[in-house]
């Protein structure tokens, strides 16, 4: 045997494995389901309940940054011949996602009747619904894996996931707009360069809500069906919304409603939020005939960092996902073209909300990037 082949069956035994370990990782991404009840039974066990309503944001933005510091980066790619298609047909990473999905579903109401119970102080009880709320932020990372997939099960999963967070209009703003004007001024999703998060969140909300209603009136007309009418879909999404609002209501009060829209506006603007890094200063150049450029990976910013990978269903490959939007999570790539953020997700989302620091670090990131043809910042 020679040595080459030696060496390929080596690499490719060693890739196998590495893989296999990465597939058991994906069940970090279920941590934040069980947080909450850690978290509360850790706060009954101490006397300490109220501190730890805000558990979530410090494990979150606190010692997830910590730990991805510390455990590194992965750039690992499967095989597009050994690995992509058997990754592809394995159950157990769709299982995960529509898991998610029932899961937080039942913690929702879990923690609506734990707020009920009376334990948390006013301060507490603010602590819990954050909390929650950045657990469905989350949760809007799993309906964005959710509704780029073909069939029904899986889009209209991430629909309901969505409903539960009062942000359907995602399901057809971010397929029909976002990936169609990403990295453009038609984007509503789309940062701009030295544009500040507090600067781009109102715009963002009110943008990508009117788009997802606009884009929902276009595909009904060109099929000669009316706009409001049970074939809307942002109708039934937006239903399921209200019928979760009143059920709340009904079931705890005026408590249950606060609750609920206060969880949703958390989750929501987390989101966004990632939406405002994911893109930040990036654009596609207009070529001479008007259009615009291809999108590639070069329009997204990308992380490698292992512990937020696996936690968000490598949504930091994001370069990957706009370039070929269909790939599922396991088989997302690392591109070397892509540009690089210096941290992963968690710490980002925290440099976005201090914009003075936020320039300081990705403004330089920005202005290499576009070296050379500096009039495209301004674009």
């Amino acid at each position: 045997m020679s040595s080459r082949l030696i060496t390929w069956n080596t690499e490719a035994g060693r890739r196998r494995v590495l893989i296999t370990l990465k597939k058991y990782s994906y069940l970090i991404a279920m941590i934040p389901l069980v947080l909450p009840p850690l978290l509360l039974a850790a706060g009954e066990s101490t006397g300490l309940i109220n501190l730890f309503a805000w558990g979530v944001p410090v494990v979150v933005f606190g010692i997830i940054p910590l730990l991805d510091m510390m455990l590194g980066k992965d750039a690992l790619n499967p095989d597009e011949q050994d690995d992509v298609p058997r990754l592809n047909q394995e159950k157990f990473y769709k299982v995960i996602t529509l898991g998610w999905v029932a899961a937080y579903a039942a913690l929702l109401i879990w923690s609506m009747i734990s707020k009920a119970s009376g334990v948390f102080s006013v301060a507490g009880a603010v602590g819990w619904v954050v909390s929650i709320g950045i657990v469905g932020g989350l949760g809007i990372n799993v309906a964005h894996e959710l509704i780029h997939k073909d069939g029904k099960l899986e889009p209209w999963a991430g629909g309901f996931l969505l409903s539960l967070v009062c942000y359907a209009g995602f399901k057809v703003e971010h397929l029909r707009g976002h990936h169609v004007h990403v990295s453009t001024p038609e984007d509503a999703s789309s940062s701009r360069y030295n544009q500040s998060l507090y600067n781009f969140l109102p715009q963002a909300y009110v943008r990508n809500f009117m788009n997802a209603w606009k884009l929902e009136a276009e595909r009904l007309k060109r099929k000669g069906q009316a706009p409001v009418s049970w074939r809307n879909e942002l109708i039934w999404w937006y239903g399921i919304s209200l019928l979760a609002l009143v059920a709340f209501t009904v079931a705890f009060g005026w408590l249950g409603a606060a609750f609920f829209l206060g969880q949703s506006f958390i989750a929501f603007t987390l989101l966004e939020i990632v939406n405002y890094l994911e893109h930040y200063g990036l654009h596609r150049r207009k070529l001479d005939n008007g259009r615009y450029e291809r999108t590639t990976p070069e329009h997204s910013w990308n992380s490698n960092y292992f512990l937020t990978n696996v936690f968000l269903f490598q949504l930091q490959r994001h370069s990957d996902h706009h370039a070929f939007a269909k790939r599922r999570y396991q088989v997302l790539r690392h591109h070397d073209i892509a540009p690089q953020l210096p941290a992963g997700y968690a710490t980002m989302v925290v440099l976005a909300c201090i914009p003075p620091l936020w320039r300081k670090v990705m403004n330089p990131r920005v202005e290499a990037y576009y070296q050379g043809e500096e009039h495209q910042l301004t674009s």
